[in-house]
Formats: C-alpha cells, sequence, structure tokens
C-alpha cells in the first residue's frame, strides 16, 4: 500500500511565515536592537504580510496557519509552565510560626499577597473603564489586566547578574505565582462563562489530578534500572526519545483538556510543562535547548505572526471619540495594577526599588495576548478592546524593561562581582557560563577593538590595563570579588597577580598558566593556578575513565554546582548529618574542618565554622545556605 502524498500543497503562506521568523532576529541583531522583544518585531511584521502578501490565499491555506498557530500557542504555553521553578517555589513555602518580618521575608507569601492585591486594583480598573466604553464582561477583562510575563522578566534580571539575588528572587517567585493563578482563574472564568456552573466544571479538576499521578509516576519510573538504561540509549538517537516523552505529556494534557472543553488547553499546556518542569532536574538544561528549538524554532512564530495577520486596527473605531482616553486610562491601570502591590517590598528594599520591581512586573507578552484570543472567541471582549490589549502588550513590553532600568540602575561595581583580566575567547566563554549562573563579571581588555567586540556580545567590558590599580578602585574590589587573570601572558599574568597581593591585600585570585616553572612564584604569592596542560590531560582521562559523570556535570552546568557553604547557624551546632533535613536535590560530598577533610555519613556532626562541600541546584544549594548560615 502507497502513502498518497499530494505536492499540490501550498507552501508558499508557510514559506512567509518562516522567513519572518528567521528574518526578524538577524534584523534586530544588524540594527544592534537586541533588548526589543523578538515578537513583537513577529507582530508588527504580520500584520504587513496580512495587509499585503496574504490577501489571496485560499481558505485551506489559512486553515494550515491557523493549526500551525494554535500547536505554537500550545507550545508557548508549555514552555511557560517549563519556566518555572517549582523546586524554587516549594522551597519558599513557611516552616515556622509566621511573624510579620518573616511574611515580608517570604516570596512566595509576598508574591501571594502582591497577586489577590493586585486582582483587587484591577477589577476596580476594569470597572473605571468599563464606565468609557462597553466591556461585556468586567470580571474576565480584569484577569486580563492581572497577567505579567515571566519571559521578560527572567531575560532582564539574568542581563544585570540579578537572578541569584534576594530581590531577583522576590520577582520571579511573585511573577511566577502571578503566572500559575492567572492561568488556572483565565480557565475557570471561560468554561462558566460558555457553560455556566454545570458539574462538567469538576472535570478541570481532573487535570490537576493527572499532574500529580503524571509527577508521581515519573519519580517512580525514571528510577528503574531497565529504564534509565533505555532513556540513556534512545536519547541522543535518532529516536530522541526524551523529546518524543516530552511531546507526548503535552499531548496527553492537550487531548484531556480538549474532551473537556476548548477554553481549557491554556491550562493543560501551562500543566504540562509544569510537571515536566519537576521530572528534569539533570537533564532540564540540555532537554530545554532541545524543546525552545522545537518551540521558539518553528511553532511558537507562527502563533506571533498570525496574531500580526488577524490584527484588525479598524476595530478601534469602535471607541469613537473615547479610543485616547480610554487606551490612556487602560495604560495608567497596567502599570497601577503592579506597581501598588510592589509596595509590600518597601521595607525591604526601599521604595524605589520596590517601584523598579513593580514596573518591570507590568511587562505583559504571550498570556495577556492569548487570553485576550479566548476572550474575544467567548464573546466576553469587543474585537476593539483585543486590539487594545495587543497594543498594551506592544508598549508594555518596550517601556517595562526601560522604566526599570531608570528606576533601579545597574550599578557594575557594586555587590558581589568576578572580574577578569584579558578579553581571550576563554574569558568570553567564562562570563557567559558565570552569566548563567547570574553572576556579575566585568572583562577588563586593553586592546579597543576587541573591546568593541566583546561588548557587541552583550559582555560587560572595560577598556584598560590589567596593571592599573585606579581601575580596581574604580570597581570597587572587595575582599570576596574573585579575580581571573587570562591575558594569555605568563610573566604578565605574574606581574598582575603581585600587584593585586601588594596594593590591595586581595586573596582571591586565580591564574592561567602554561610553564609549570611558574607555579611555585605563585604559591609564594598564595595565588590559585590553572595549569593549562593538566587540567587538558585531567579532562581527557576522565572522558576515558569516567564519561557519564564527566558528561553529566558538563551538560549541566546550567543546572548543577558545587559550592562551599559555612555552617555559622549554632543551632546547627552539635546535631549528626541524619538529623538535618538537606534539601533533595543538595548533596553534602565532603566537609572541611580547619585543614582536614571528611566523607560525611549520617553520624558525622556539624561544627560552627565548617564548611560544607554541596553539589546541587540553584535552589536546593540557597535552601542549605538559609539552613547552616
Amino acid at each position: 500500500m502507497l502513502i498518497n502524498i499530494s505536492f499540490h500543497f501550498d507552501y508558499y503562506p508557510l514559506l512567509i511565515v518562516v522567513a519572518i521568523a528567521w528574518l526578524t532576529p538577524v534584523m534586530l541583531s544588524l540594527l544592534k536592537l537586541k533588548k526589543i522583544p523578538v515578537v513583537i518585531i513577529e507582530i508588527l511584521l504580520g500584520f504587513l504580510a496580512g495587509k499585503y502578501l496574504f490577501g489571496n490565499l485560499s481558505e485551506g491555506s489559512f486553515l494550515t496557519l491557523d493549526f500551525l498557530a494554535l500547536t505554537g500557542f500550545i507550545f508557548l504555553m508549555f514552555l511557560g509552565g517549563l519556566e518555572i521553578d517549582m523546586d524554587q517555589i516549594l522551597a519558599s513555602l513557611p516552616r515556622r510560626r509566621l511573624t510579620a518580618s518573616r511574611f515580608l521575608k517570604n516570596p512566595l507569601l509576598v508574591g501571594s499577597a502582591q497577586f489577590l492585591f493586585a486582582i483587587v486594583l484591577a477589577y476596580a480598573a476594569s470597572f473605571l473603564l468599563g464606565q468609557i466604553v462597553h466591556i461585556p464582561n468586567i470580571w474576565y477583562f480584569s484577569l486580563i489586566m492581572v497577567t505579567t510575563s515571566v519571559a521578560i522578566v527572567l531575560p532582564v534580571l539574568k542581563d544585570r547578574g540579578e537572578i541569584g539575588s534576594r530581590f531577583g528572587q522576590m520577582i520571579i517567585i511573585a511573577a511566577a505565582v502571578a503566572d500559575i493563578l492567572s492561568i488556572i482563574l483565565f480557565t475557570f472564568t471561560a468554561f462558566i462563562v460558555k457553560n455556566g456552573f454545570h458539574l462538567k466544571l469538576l472535570y478541570i479538576l481532573a487535570l490537576f489530578i493527572l499532574f500529580f499521578l503524571l509527577y508521581n509516576l515519573m519519580n517512580r519510573v525514571k528510577n528503574v534500572p531497565v529504564f534509565k538504561k533505555l532513556s540513556y540509549q534512545l536519547s541522543q538517537a535518532a529516536s530522541q526519545i526524551r523529546v518524543r516523552g516530552a511531546i507526548l505529556i503535552i499531548m496527553i494534557f492537550v487531548v484531556i483538556s480538549q474532551y473537556i472543553g476548548k477554553e481549557v488547553v491554556l491550562l493543560g499546556a501551562f500543566l504540562s510543562g509544569l510537571a515536566l518542569s519537576t521530572l528534569l532536574h539533570r537533564e532540564r538544561s540540555l532537554m530545554l535547548v532541545k524543546l525552545d528549538g522545537i518551540g521558539f524554532g518553528f511553532f511558537i512564530p507562527f502563533f506571533f505572526v498570525m496574531v500580526g495577520v488577524t490584527f484588525d486596527p479598524t476595530a478601534l473605531q469602535e471607541f469613537d471619540q473615547s479610543l485616547i482616553g480610554f487606551l490612556t486610562f487602560m495604560l495608567i491601570s497596567l502599570f497601577a495594577i503592579k506597581v501598588v502591590p510592589a509596595l509590600l517590598w518597601r521595607r525591604l528594599f526601599g521604595a524605589k526599588k520596590a517601584m523598579a520591581g513593580g514596573f518591570l512586573m507590568s511587562s505583559r507578552l504571550s498570556l495577556i495576548i492569548a487570553a485576550s484570543a479566548i476572550g474575544l472567541d467567548l464573546g466576553v471582549i469587543t474585537p476593539g478592546i483585543n486590539a487594545s490589549v495587543i497594543i498594551m502588550a506592544v508598549v508594555t513590553c518596550f517601556v517595562s524593561p526601560v522604566i526599570y532600568n531608570w528606576l533601579s540602575p545597574a550599578k557594575l561595581t557594586e555587590g558581589h562581582k568576578i572580574i577578569i583580566i584579558g578579553g581571550s575567547s576563554t574569558a568570553v566563554l567564562l562570563a557567559r557560563r558565570l552569566h548563567v549562573h547570574g553572576k556579575k563579571t566585568i572583562i577588563i581588555e586593553q586592546n579597543k577593538q576587541r573591546c568593541k567586540e566583546i561588548k557587541d556580545k552583550g559582555i560587560n567590558v572595560k577598556l584598560g590595563s590589567g596593571l592599573d590599580e585606579h581601575l580596581f578602585r574604580e570597581f570597587k574590589l572587595r575582599p570576596d570579588d574573585y579575580v581571573v587573570i587570562e591575558t594569555g601572558d605568563d610573566e604578565r599574568n605574574l606581574q598582575i597577580s603581585k600587584m593585586l597581593r601588594k596594593e590591595f591585600q586581595h586573596e582571591k585570585i586565580i591564574s592561567r598558566i602554561t610553564r609549570f616553572s611558574l607555579k611555585q612564584k605563585y604559591e609564594q604569592l598564595g595565588t590559585e593556578t590553572l595549569d593549562v596542560t593538566q587540567i587538558l590531560a585531567t579532562a581527557i582521562e576522565n572522558l576515558i575513565i569516567r564519561p557519564t559523570t564527566y558528561h553529566a556535570l558538563v551538560e549541566s552546568f546550567e543546572n548543577f554546582s558545587v559550592e562551599e557553604i559555612k555552617i555559622t547557624n549554632k543551632e546547627i551546632d552539635g546535631l549528626q548529618l541524619k538529623e538535618v533535613p538537606f534539601h533533595k536535590d543538595a548533596i553534602l560530598m565532603m566537609i572541611k574542618r580547619g585543614d582536614s577533610f571528611y566523607i560525611p555519613h549520617g553520624e558525622t556532626y556539624f561544627r560552627v565554622g565548617d564548611i560544607l562541600h554541596v553539589f546541587g541546584t540553584d535552589t536546593a544549594l540557597e535552601h542549605t545556605r538559609q539552613k547552616v548560615g
């Protein structure tokens, strides 16, 4: 039996959309406009394509584009769930009796309180907006107003090296809570609008039951030796079993959601991402690359381009003379809804920084557009309001990060930082890898052309010499700041190391050496050295002797790392290891006490001043620091 393949399908519209998807990031890069979200330009180019290139498309072609756009929307919600670190949220659950001080310091509780406050403000703003124009469903419109965008918040914080900071964690968890609660409320509201208070409403709970069943099942299955062996053997082969498994999870949630109601697909896709987020762990970074490639590389651009294609500016005519007033008040409301609740952070970070966080959380993107599209389909918002929402999404994505950076300017010299002397390719790679961990880095490069090249890559760089004492004073070099010397010249590296030890009495210095004969001179200075020849030999040895461990550490560096954590908590002093509940993703590898090292076991006693060598996720390491620090 032959498969009936027709070659009469019209690929022209797909060519246009794929061309837009490819052209947009290239154009932004060439014009050095990398701060502008790609999806905004995709919407604009989609509008132009719909107006000038898609005028004569057949109904079948539009049906295909709609299918791909819907798949892109599903992937977008899935990846939105995948972005949320559930371990981080669960680690924030209160474990001690609540006081006002502990409440304000707990990111999960404050984030939840901010969301509830924002809902009240959004409803009040929606009611007032309803006095200007006709809004069919005030409650649904208030849910649209209260959304935020983790996809905008995360890159801004990462670019500034604030992800690991206390303030950054507060914003991230607050944005994640807003995403989760918004999607749940959207789903129930949309279902009730369409079906009323029907018994089928309880079917939505089946998705949550499925979420917990899948989580428990996969946690058990992944530790079965046969499954682990198959997963390892098939993950890199043509079968790509882990990617196929991820797609299977998405389809299970989406199909069940469709049986309940098409308005539940939003929640189903999101929960599939959230479920996979809790299961990936060590494979997370590599899997994210592959899933991002499928989503943002192909399907998701169809969604945003089709948002532009279907955007109808003439729908705004329904507002007549009230258009400017409506859009202005709506924009002010979108900011106020996030900024006013953010003042709960005022006691911890000051009013200005708290307001800056509120403005950053005011950025809206995918969720607000998706919710608006669903509302238009349900008839709870008008075409004019839908068009207004798309315009507001574009405006807030541009304006919110700018206001955040203006109110809370990034101070390169403030806080903990790593200074890298020399702008070699190794230095650039190191800066990028440290950036993934949320570490602030500054490269010092004396070649003007090379300095410009590094700056164009979006990396903090300063033109100057590593021997310039004034430069380090300008950077406010602190005792806990690491200085990595990588100039490519052994003698120059040694001179810089001597200057730092003599003039600043600085101890945290790491220098690269290529000649073993210099090692003794560095040891006399108390400087850590990296012998390139020895490191290369060790890496090759690991690939031969312990390849699985080596690949696991190298490929999962984005999510797992080793950290030295000092015990300062007197409540831990004298307790045994078995008496201290560590995070499930933290492994205590070694204990340093004075000049001695110990391999820990259940009977090992902790002492104040011990240095723990812990391997784990960022969340697990933060949990450990809070427990023993």
